[in-house]
């Protein structure tokens, strides 16, 4: 069975289902981690294995995760220093982990995309625009987690049971508000000429070296480099 599976007829189940997230949530499968397999699959696995994946990227970036990582645990020595007088005699202050983990791999994973902190003291960024971030991120993740009816039965596509397809319109038109700012506020900066050291390049920025302008079966390049930012945040933050 396996040598049937892997070999003899491998090209016809190399392919992905065509499930109603890929539909609402991946731009009608323009992420290529969702996509069918064809042309379109096999050109974005190549680039996101050379240019974004790759050893390479992930070596010239070590230096955010040791950054971020110093800088999260200063913090809260800094926070247990602000309320030392206010200590009782056990000397700890009460932490939300939970929170402090999302916190610090969301400034990992965004400094890395769009050259970003998100929370913490060295920020420039709204409280209200991180949460907006993080909470469209969490609830993408929760969303292509759930097996739709109509993905068990096609014909009942139509028939929103439990209002999944509505949650993840909503969701998808929030995140693309998102990479929508983000790809803006990039592009006026290069128009204002503020140039990035090649060492210090975010995802962002090769990407738009490599799709700006571009069309891939029938996909144009802000669909590409949206899709693909999202590729690599659910990666990270699975991680």
């Amino acid at each position: 069975m396996a040598k049937e599976c892997f070999t003899t007829n491998d090209m016809a189940v190399s392919s992905r289902p065509k499930l109603v997230a890929t539909e609402h949530l991946a731009y009608k499968g323009a992420m290529f981690g969702f996509a069918p397999y064809g042309p379109y699959w096999r050109q974005l696995r190549k680039i996101a294995t050379l240019e974004i994946l790759s050893n390479r990227r992930v070596e010239q970036q070590k230096h955010i995760h040791i950054s971020e990582v110093r800088t999260s645990i200063k913090e809260l020595c800094d926070v247990w220093s602000s309320k030392k007088s206010e200590l009782s005699s056990s000397n700890y202050v009460l932490v939300d982990m939970k929170e402090w983990f999302t916190h610090l791999t969301f400034n990992m994973v965004l400094r890395m995309v769009v050259g970003k902190r998100y929370f913490g003291a060295k920020t420039n960024v709204e409280e209200e625009e991180a949460q907006r971030c993080v909470e469209a991120l969490k609830e993408l993740m929760h969303l292509f987690g759930i097996i739709t009816v109509g993905d068990v039965i096609p014909s009942l596509k139509l028939f929103d049971f439990g209002g999944h397809v509505k949650a993840m319109n909503a969701t998808s038109k929030r995140l693309d508000k998102i990479l929508d700012e983000w790809l803006k506020e990039r592009r006026h900066n290069k128009i204002l000429g503020e140039k990035v050291d090649g060492q210090e390049q975010d995802i962002l920025d090769v990407l738009l070296s490599l799709f700006d302008g571009t069309t891939i079966e029938g996909f144009d390049s802000d669909i590409i480099i949206k899709a693909t930012i999202l590729v690599y945040n659910n990666q990270n933050d699975n991680w």
